[in-house]
């Protein structure tokens, strides 16, 4: 689900997932973010398979912990993209392939 190492556009992200990138991007096992934390082991594990819900202030205490920051910041909310995502994702994939390549200008719209 994320790439390790890598940067990426993301778009619904759950907090565990989150957790779980930083604590890998700062090479830390679970046990050494719970010492970092002063929290259990088990509950970071918890947490990363998305069995609780941290609070925001937890993330981003567990995301300084491993190195990190959580800058956040409002802005205005532009659903354009997400209204064509969810479109798209109601297509076949033979559809949506056909669809990109022909933004490319690769296919003739006919075909």
């Amino acid at each position: 689900m994320l790439e390790y190492g890598r940067p990426r556009i993301v778009g619904l992200l759950r907090s565990g997932d989150l957790i779980r990138e930083a604590r890998l991007r700062g090479g830390l096992t679970q046990y050494e973010l719970a010492g970092r934390a002063r929290r259990d082991r088990a509950v970071i594990a918890r947490w990363e398979q998305g069995a609780v819900s941290p609070s925001i202030e937890t993330v981003v205490e567990l995301v300084r912990a491993c190195g990190f920051d959580l800058p956040l910041e409002l802005v205005p909310y532009d659903p354009t993209g997400s209204e064509r995502l969810e479109k798209n994702a109601l297509l076949s994939p033979e559809r949506r392939v056909q669809r990109f390549l022909q933004a490319q200008g690769k296919v003739d719209r006919d075909a």
